[in-house]
């Protein structure tokens, strides 16, 4: 018998210490809430995982102040962003690409660009980070069971060291599980899509490989041998080296079959030298394990909530690696999702607003496979990724919202996307990039959604901002107000044209930087229409009951 004593009560219960239930714990505590974070093993993993995180990822880490910390622990094979093919490493290259030359948004698009870095750096950056503002992160324990209640979820979690375990009560769990999806899985949802492409068995080696390098450096390698689709990935540290190598039933391999002598005999063949010297290292800090499998496949959930429980990553949607989708889009899953619970548990915001969540994302995780797909598609009949209907910036910078926490200006459902160096300022998009200056500052507005509510309004508007003031104290919401051309100089004069205001009109932009409303210019009653949009947008209209 367990009395509440025994029970941890948290707000958020996040299963999974991936990137994107980091990003999650991370965006959660900055807006004030102390997520409880659980994953089973025992630290990040040693092989690279997802090494680019895009320009729009970025963004999000930049408006925290995370950029430089990011990028002081950027790879240095940034410096060699470069894909090759040939039949073996020792072979001639069939093709070598730069696999960003033609992805980098310009300055007039973004403050920032794409960064290579391995996902466990990155992972190390935001934990950290979540931790200094109060989210209880422990690795090495798992999920044993969890039940839904009417007031949240209750959880049963082990410490895999010790063997203990602990009742955690939480008002919502967040599912950052993993492609194998074992929350979703045993809640019944399905997933659609062209599902299971690939079995790949990888591993990390040790090994001074100079000899094949021949003086080259590159960031990826796909290679014919030992069977088409092998993928060598250097590692931050010269001589370490993680492989991949496909495998399916069709050829009568299973998982078992990659035994550790198998292992090093693979690698010879696929860096061809059959007389390499090279060692297997743990995958991971006290761990014996050398090898692992996973599926590489494409399917996105058929629903991202039921109830109190929300998919989040890998969890709700896989894609092929081709266009560098996936921890990216769950880095944005996380970005929508966090600040909806905030507002849900801080009694700012009506719990129909989380239905927003699923709304948003999942039509986007459509598109992202769409387009992930063609991109395959396009490598595998020697087109490149042009072959796709959607250029990568567009995909990354200028994905469209519709959902109750957005006023639409229309009420036909406008296209999945928008060209973002043409930008509306329409609600729905990503808050256009605009550079300001401030003293002797340069900032751009991204650098201003930090976590809160932000009214941009043009140079005329002061009563915007005397609007916001008072209903921020109304609300007991963090409302912001800026006017750019007087608290912020416009310094290419970009402002008015990329929001679509006039000089006395208003902007209001989500925590998580989309635009939720705007008002091109003065209406009678400003704080009438700012209240409104506010209440609607958040659902104040419900009970604020957690």
């Amino acid at each position: 018998m367990h009395t509440p004593s025994d029970i941890q009560q948290t707000e958020v219960l996040i299963v999974g210490g991936g990137i994107t239930g980091l990003s999650t714990a991370l965006f959660l505590a900055r807006a004030g809430i102390r997520p409880t974070l659980v994953e089973r093993h025992s630290s990040t993993a040693l092989q690279p995982q997802a090494r680019a995180f895009n320009p729009r990822s970025m963004e999000i880490y930049r408006a925290l102040g995370l950029e430089q910390a990011i990028r002081d622990r950027t790879s240095i094979l940034a410096d060699f962003p470069e894909m090759i093919g040939a039949d073996t490493l020792a072979g001639q290259e069939r093709f070598r690409v730069d696999i960003l030359s033609q992805v980098r948004p310009p300055a007039t698009l973004s403050p920032t660009d794409w960064t290579m870095i391995d996902q466990d750096e990155l992972e190390r950056v935001v934990r950290a980070d979540a931790e200094n503002h109060g989210a209880e992160i422990r690795f090495g324990t798992e999920l044993i069971s969890f039940d839904a209640t009417p007031d949240g979820v209750a959880a049963l979690v082990r410490d895999l060291a010790s063997g203990a375990e602990r009742h955690i009560h939480a008002d919502y769990l967040v599912a950052a599980d993993g492609n194998r999806a074992g929350i979703r899985t045993q809640l019944g949802i399905g997933a659609a899509g062209p599902g299971e492409l690939i079995n790949a068995a990888s591993f990390v080696f040790d090994a001074d490989l100079s000899a094949t390098l021949r003086d080259r450096r590159f960031l990826l390698g796909y290679f014919d041998q030992p069977t088409t689709g092998t993928a060598l990935v250097p590692g931050r540290e010269f001589g370490r080296w993680s492989l991949g190598i496909p495998f399916g039933p069709e050829s009568g391999e299973t998982a078992a079959d990659f035994t550790e002598q198998r292992c090093i005999e693979l690698a010879r063949r696929a860096i061809g030298d059959p007389n390499l010297e090279l060692t297997l290292v743990p995958l991971m800090t006290g761990s014996d394990q050398k090898v692992a499998t996973t599926r590489i496949g494409a399917w996105v959930a058929d629903q991202y909530r039921i109830g109190r429980i929300f998919f989040v990553g890998d969890a709700a949607h896989v894609f092929p690696p081709t266009g560098s989708f996936g921890a990216n889009t769950g880095i944005a899953d996380a970005n929508n999702l966090a600040w909806k619970l905030a507002a849900v548990l801080k009694g700012q915001a009506g719990q129909s607003l989380l239905d927003s969540y699923g709304d948003e994302r999942h039509p986007v995780a459509l598109v992202t496979l769409d387009q992930a797909m063609q991109r395959l598609q396009g490598r595998h009949n020697g087109t490149g990724d042009d072959a796709a209907t959607i250029d990568d910036l567009t995909m990354i910078l200028g994905y469209r919202y519709r959902s109750g926490a957005i006023h639409a200006e229309t009420t036909t459902p406008d296209g999945p996307v928008e060209d973002p160096r043409h930008p509306s300022g329409r609600p729905g998009l990503r808050a256009p990039h605009v550079w300001l200056r401030q003293d002797e500052s340069t900032l751009s507005t991204i650098d201003l959604f930090d976590g809160a509510f932000t009214l941009l309004v043009g140079a005329a508007g002061t009563e915007w901002v005397t609007a916001s003031e008072k209903i921020s104290a109304t609300m007991d919401l963090d409302l912001r107000a800026y006017r750019i051309g007087t608290d912020f100089a416009d310094v290419d004069n970009q402002f008015l044209a990329a929001y679509g205001l006039t000089a006395t009109g208003a902007t209001l932009i989500r925590p998580d930087g989309f635009v939720a409303w705007r008002a091109t210019e003065l209406p009678t009653q400003p704080d009438r229409e700012l209240l409104l949009a506010l209440t609607q947008l958040l659902a104040r209209e419900d009970s604020h009951a957690r």
